[in-house]
């Protein structure tokens, strides 16, 4: 991979509050070789402040023959193109570089973006440094530069950080950009080994379900993204205990594409009713879920339901109670235009039978429906409206 290490200096610590950039610095790299640096002064069009030009040592008069941001930063976008940008203390540097983009109004490239600085805070231990400054860690890794305040040697510094992680990383089993960034110590070694499991699946929405040594199912998910989100058990962004565990007990994983992510929730839950995967912990019990059914009639109905049926209907959910699920305003913005419907379907209330769950499991409760010569007859007001009776 291409990585653009960059690093800019600035007047202060905000761009909305007026901060400007007076320096960009940028080497690019690739397998450990430098292909490129890129360095000019920025003309800020305002004075810098004294306790900035004793840090940086960017003096007012260094800075008045320079190019304007206007000019440095479309040239530095073209350097940088096509590279991974990376950062010491990322949100800060790359947030200044979006800021003057968007005043631009030039087009943000999709750069993925590594920090150094979090990185590290996940890898350096206090033995290794008293903290995660760049000087720090430059003493640390044996930089050939020392981190000055300037933006080129603070980029190179960078470079030799970021080489130095990598190594250390390397002997953990982490091997790619997604793994690099999404690091952590409580993944195992044996669970990123894993990440192999992944390779085949689509990137497309649907239900995806581990299997053990035996093929039985340990646990059903679903995702917009298959392939991305079953790869992230084996990684750092997925740290869950049980999940762990699960993972070091999967021998495969399967997956069922989906036209919609709603066709992939009600799958998943069909598919956790008929396994009962043992680390689905919170769905174990799927017929405890609550769902909308959306009737297609001339006068649609709103009926809370405790079981998915294959009667062509639209469902929405699973939702955790039975108030939840009154409270769908997306979806009922999109069934129920006329507001004045909405304000009544949204306050009606849920029968008891519902809460309460009186027809046991897997059945379907009472229904409730609103009628619209109901509504024309109580206008706006849902308070004059009369409860609706339970059928």
């Amino acid at each position: 991979m291409t990585f653009c290490v960059v690093d800019p200096e600035t007047t202060g610590g905000s761009a909305a509050a007026g901060s400007m950039i007076t320096e960009i610095g940028a080497v690019k790299v690739r397998g450990g070789e430098v292909l490129g640096e890129f360095q000019t002064l920025v003309n800020p069009h305002a004075a810098i402040p004294p306790f900035i030009a004793v840090l940086t040592g960017i003096t007012n008069s260094m800075v008045s023959d320079a190019p304007s941001i206007e000019s440095a930063l479309p040239a530095f976008l073209e350097f940088a193109a096509g590279s991974v940008l990376v950062a010491h203390n990322a949100p800060f540097d790359v947030g200044f570089l979006r800021h003057f983009a968007a005043v631009q109004d030039l087009t943000w490239p999709t750069f993925e973006v590594l920090d150094t600085a979090k990185l590290a805070g996940r890898v350096i231990t206090r033995d290794d440094a008293p903290n995660c400054k760049l000087s720090s860690l430059a003493q640390v890794f044996n930089a050939t530069t020392t981190p000055n305040h300037r933006a080129l040697s603070d980029a190179r510094a960078t470079v030799d950080v970021l080489h130095g992680l990598m190594e250390r990383l390397g002997g953990l089993g982490v091997h790619t950009l997604e793994e690099l960034q999404t690091f952590t110590s409580k993944v195992s070694t044996a669970q990123r080994r894993k990440r192999h499991l992944a390779e085949g699946l689509p990137h497309a929405p649907g239900v995806y379900l581990f299997r053990d040594d035996r093929a039985r199912v340990l646990y059903v998910g679903t995702s917009k993204d298959l392939r991305s989100r079953v790869r992230s058990y084996f990684t750092g962004s997925e740290t869950r205990t049980r999940i762990g565990e699960m993972v070091g007990l999967a021998q495969s994983v399967s997956a069922i594409t989906c036209a919609t992510p709603l066709e992939a929730e009600v799958r998943e839950l069909r598919l956790i009713a008929e396994h009962k995967p043992k680390y689905n912990r919170r769905s174990r019990f799927p017929e405890k879920m609550h769902f909308v059914k959306l009737t297609r009639e001339p006068r649609p109905r709103l009926s809370p339901v405790r079981r998915v049926l294959d009667d062509d209907a639209d469902y929405l959910g699973p939702f955790s109670s039975g108030k939840t699920a009154e409270k769908c305003p997306a979806a009922l913005h999109e069934t129920f235009p006329d507001p004045t419907v909405l304000r009544l379907v949204r306050r009606s209330p849920v029968p008891r039978s519902l809460r309460a769950g009186r027809d046991g499991p897997l059945s379907v409760p009472m229904r409730w429906q609103h009628r619209h010569r109901d509504v024309r007859r109580s206008g706006p007001s849902a308070s004059r409206h009369p409860a609706p009776s339970p059928r």
